[in-house]
């Protein structure tokens, strides 16, 4: 806007015949709907309609555009994005390491992939070119009726590799020329766990919500992790047709898409108690919901970890039963530093009236065999935060029935290697969480995972243009000089990427425009 007021009145002191013996500039304006403008159009693509001057079509047009731009500078301060398939994530148990997936599309023509939601790592990767990857056909899987998909970059018109010189490349060092494509390879904590292949820049399908009914696509550029080789529990049932990383670091999927405008730096994922759940991106909760911090570690916020007051069991809230934790999706259960565990583990049995098991078969130590004719108790567990916040436990019981008329339950609380602790998949069921990366907190709320488009506190903005795919961001909007208050994945700009289409005049710069106009006919 203030290019435009600069502009016209630069145009009326040179109408005006300013006497001074400075140097003056001017520069020609070209309308966009001008003859000018329409050689320059016909020139790069070819024959294209062109609207009559001050017709109905071309009012509409400038209108129709300037909506436009105003959705691209306020869109994403309120719209929520999910994959295009659906928010819905699913679980299927044992089968595939009791991980929460979500279909998503990716690619031109776009390919369905069944990716794993892990908010502890950052990259998106998925079974590529494949060298060592798990079986992708649906034979291999009783809870699938389809089979799963290998990508192919060169299949995918919009896809291309992320050279080494580019400044998300973090394993450049290992490349023998700046334009090699960048190579990868994560390590996760499960044994001998890992991904590796290269990177690639691919379109990744989305959809938003418009008025809390009515959707709109959109592409958003992202990068990708051709995974030619898995090893360990990649090739054995968890994530065999790839994995999302959540995570604050840059190549994350909230992260690009934080970067470059299209939603506000947050995300929510919530699981039910049914396997069944939703992801959003650009979700920030409800002004209900309770909160705390997240922590730098080592000076970085390189994963999401709070810290935990006390673990209380019933009506017992040990005063040393504090510990830093990990907030993790991509962990099905929950795990103690050994000294935390030990506390409550025995706090937990002493308020149980049931007969303890010992079952080798359970990889849970405390277990119990209980009669349905006979009452029982099961304490119930909850986490206390900093300024009192409170966040209750509904999932930290496992059972199943072993014979006729008797049920085992066990407590799915597992002791860690770790002096910290990792808040897993089975303390999240029943909330809807949220992952505030632009206020660095963690927030929660009771939920029954339906559809958050049907839920209260919500002002949902129509999304930018999909008329377009929406590029990766700049490298001048990747490059941040963060201190250790600030995630590495904030963006508080929701300026539109410099590669994003041409942007036409806002309304009062048009009106502006005329202004100019009337007074050029005035003095000629």
């Amino acid at each position: 806007m203030e290019k435009c007021a600069v502009v016209l009145a630069l145009s009326v002191l040179l109408l005006l015949g300013g006497s001074s013996a400075a140097a003056t500039f001017s520069s020609k304006l070209i309308h966009r709907f001008s003859d000018e403008a329409k050689v320059i159009w016909t020139a790069r693509n070819g024959l294209v309609p062109w609207p009559k001057r001050n017709s109905l079509e071309y009012l509409e047009l400038l209108i129709g555009n300037d909506w436009k731009r105003q959705r691209m500078k306020v869109g994403s301060k309120n719209q929520l994005l999910f994959p295009s398939q659906g928010s819905q994530t699913l679980s299927f148990g044992n089968e595939l390491d009791w991980l929460h997936y979500t279909w998503i599309d990716i690619g031109t023509p776009n390919v369905s992939f069944l990716v794993a939601l892990d908010a502890g790592s950052d990259l998106l990767w998925v079974p590529c070119d494949c060298i060592q990857c798990a079986p992708l056909s649906a034979s291999y899987y009783n809870s699938l009726d389809k089979d799963l998909s290998e990508y192919t970059p060169s299949l995918s018109s919009s896809s291309k590799n992320l050279s080494c010189s580019h400044q998300l490349c973090e394993s450049s060092s290992y490349c023998k020329g700046p334009n090699d494509p960048c190579p990868y390879i994560i390590e996760y904590n499960s044994a001998n766990t890992s991904s590796s292949g290269y990177l690639v820049e691919d379109k990744l399908h989305l959809k938003s919500f418009i008025d809390h009914a009515v959707e709109s696509s959109i592409q958003a550029s992202v990068i990708i992790g051709c995974g030619r080789k898995q090893s360990g529990g990649y090739l054995d049932g968890a994530a065999p047709d790839g994995l999302m990383g959540l995570g604050p670091g840059n190549v994350s999927i909230p992260s690009l898409l934080a970067k470059a405008g299209l939603i506000q730096n947050s995300f929510s994922i919530c699981l039910d108690e049914t396997g069944s759940g939703r992801i959003y991106f650009g979700d920030k909760g409800i002004p209900s919901q309770q909160s705390t911090p997240f922590l730098p570690v080592g000076g970085n916020y390189e994963a999401y970890f709070v810290r935990v007051e006390h673990l209380c069991v019933g009506n017992s809230c040990h005063n040393k039963s504090g510990f830093l934790a990990l907030v993790d999706s991509g962990t099905s259960f929950t795990y103690l530093p050994p000294e935390i565990y030990d506390k409550v583990v025995l706090e937990f049995d002493k308020q149980v009236n049931a007969r303890r098991i010992s079952n080798q078969e359970d990889p849970w130590k405390y277990c119990y065999n209980v009669s349905s004719e006979e009452p029982f108790k099961i304490p119930g567990m909850r986490l206390k935060f900093a300024m009192n916040q409170s966040f209750e436990v509904h999932n930290h019981i496992y059972s199943y029935t072993e014979t006729e008329g008797f049920t085992v339950f066990c407590l799915t609380v597992l002791c860690g290697e770790d002096e910290f602790g990792v808040i897993g998949q089975n303390f999240m069921t029943g909330h809807r969480i949220v992952f505030d990366r632009e206020n660095m907190t963690l927030g929660w709320s009771y939920s029954n995972c339906q559809d958050i488009s049907d839920k209260s506190g919500l002002q949902l903005a129509p999304p930018p243009s999909s008329g377009s795919p929406i590029p990766l961001p700049t490298n001048e909007q990747q490059h941040n000089n963060h201190t250790d208050a600030v995630a590495p994945a904030v963006a508080n700009s929701t300026k539109p990427s410099s590669a994003s289409p041409l942007q036409i005049p806002t309304l009062l710069c048009l009106f502006s425009s005329f202004l100019l106009l009337l007074l050029l006919r005035v003095l000629l």
